[in-house]
């Protein structure tokens, strides 16, 4: 009887133990439902997540200033002649720049100066779809 009683404890006690350990064990992720934002990997953060944002607000022959940045102040961006211009996804100049069109420049930062010239600068309808 004692030994049966012993045993029946032995038991119980490493059922108890064990039942939270079951509860806490880990099953596969869950895929993340993003019908409220869209999917994260398209769209237009993804494709100019690396381009500075701005509105122009001075066009020169060899330079943007744009307001609007991301530092809270004009930022001229200088221009080259290697410098591309995408307009409503097709190419196009810089004459087809306007001051107030919002655009996404492709920087390039000179280390020693912290100058920034521009590789690409999209505007246009696209630019805000978020397709180049």
């Amino acid at each position: 009887m004692k030994r049966g009683f012993i045993l029946s404890l032995i038991i119980l006690t490493n059922l108890t133990l064990a039942l939270p350990g079951w509860a806490q064990r880990t099953t596969a992720p869950q895929a993340p439902d993003n019908a409220r934002f869209g999917i994260p990997t398209g769209g237009l953060a993804a494709v100019y997540q690396d381009y500075l944002f701005g509105v122009v607000s001075k066009i020169k022959p060899d330079e943007l200033v744009l307001d609007k940045t991301k530092y809270g102040v004009p930022q001229t961006i200088h221009l080259d002649r290697k410098t591309k211009y995408i307009h409503n996804g097709k190419r196009s100049s810089l004459s087809e720049i306007k001051v107030g069109d919002p655009v996404y420049v492709d920087v390039k930062t000179d280390k020693k100066t912290g100058s920034m010239f521009a590789k690409k600068v999209v505007s246009g309808v696209n630019a805000t779809r978020g397709s180049t």
